[in-house]
């Protein structure tokens, strides 16, 4: 049936809940633990991000498995091994979304409609080391894109990603460090494609939506709606139609972020948080590409969030969550997107109400 999973702590390669089968289990005293899945990916509504039950079913289908390991390396600190099938067969269906753009195939390149065979094999981490808090996740993904749409020819698939972010406690407060390296392509016209997507992704990390960069859509094509330079609720720069609705794609020029941040549990019903990243491009060819200029710098800019969080009941039933984020531009962003100094800072503002029972 229709079950939640998440591949990996944090939530940066599958965090959704789609159509699948799941078989799980655990020995000596629950220190291993194991998961093998199957999904079929259901569509998306366009404007909710919520699963359609009336559209057909994506061609498009993910299987997992890992393993866990508690106490090891290190006793308080959790391991995890998988390996990840993402198989796409989605080059003969064109879909538009509920909003009247395409979404597949992607508004770049060749227009072609594309397949691809990844498989992703990954290392994650959670726990602690003493004092220190640790998290962290690490992929290689290998494979096959049946047609890059830079030379409408097959093309290999090898990326790879790393983040952790590691963290201490000092009374009531947290400080933490994070950083994140996504491998870009380097060159859109060879038979390798080098940038790292994951496949529909959801990260824990670096502020997660309170943060600008992960919140906001930031548009490259069509306004954002036909292409954005990441998306909804991601910290990939992957140049995706859509997270929900698009195809992983793997000509992208990656992301570079290193950021600090807190959490300071003020009492026990009030939380304050706050984060400063800063982000990079890791290789910005496939961008020169599309946008025909050369040199675009690497560096995109500061971000910088805070959050306060209330919970009246000291219970998570009932969460209140205002936040705001300002986003400065640096000279990469500025290349891309702005013509004049009044365009320096962006801004955002939310306020999130989380019920449950």
């Amino acid at each position: 049936g229709i079950q939640p999973f998440q591949a990996d702590f944090r939530g940066f390669l599958f965090q959704d809940q789609q159509l699948g089968v799941r078989l799980f289990g655990n020995r000596d005293d629950n220190r291993w633990q194991y998961n093998f899945a199957a999904f079929w990916r259901l569509e998306k509504d366009t404007n909710t991000g919520l699963n359609s039950v009336i559209d057909r079913p994506r061609d498009d289908y993910v299987f997992f498995a890992n393993l866990y390991r508690q106490d090891f390396p290190a006793t308080g600190l959790t391991s995890q091994i998988s390996v990840t099938y993402n198989r796409n067969r989605e080059a003969h269906r064109i879909q538009v979304d509920d909003n009247g753009f395409p979404v597949r195939p992607a508004l770049l390149g060749d227009l072609r409609g594309r397949e691809y065979d990844a498989t992703y094999v990954g290392y994650s981490m959670d726990g602690h080391i003493g004092r220190l808090n640790l998290t962290g996740s690490a992929y290689g993904v290998f494979g096959q894109d049946r047609n890059s749409f830079f030379t409408s020819k097959p093309a290999r698939i090898r990326a790879f990603f790393v983040a952790a972010e590691p963290s201490i406690d000092v009374d009531w407060a947290r400080f933490r460090l994070s950083g994140l390296y996504a491998s870009g392509d380097k060159n859109p016209y060879d038979n390798t494609e080098g940038g790292f997507d994951a496949i529909f992704e959801n990260p824990i990390f670096a502020g997660a939506d309170t943060s600008y960069w992960i919140r906001q859509t930031i548009p490259f094509a069509g306004g954002g709606r036909a292409i954005g330079i990441n998306t909804r609720n991601g910290i990939l720069n992957n140049l995706r139609s859509s997270k929900e609705q698009g195809q992983s794609n793997f000509n992208n020029p990656g992301t570079i972020l290193g950021g600090a941040g807190f959490d300071a549990d003020i009492t026990p019903k009030f939380r304050l948080s706050g984060n400063l990243n800063h982000l990079w491009f890791a290789n910005t060819s496939s961008l020169q590409a599309l946008r025909s200029e050369g040199g675009i710098p690497r560096s995109i800019g500061w971000d910088a969030s805070l959050a306060a969080i209330y919970r009246p009941k000291a219970i998570q039933n009932v969460v209140f969550r205002l936040s705001g984020a300002v986003f400065d531009p640096s000279a990469g962003f500025r290349d891309l997107f702005t013509t004049s100094r009044r365009d320096d800072r962006f801004y955002s503002v939310l306020l999130d109400v989380i019920t449950s029972f």
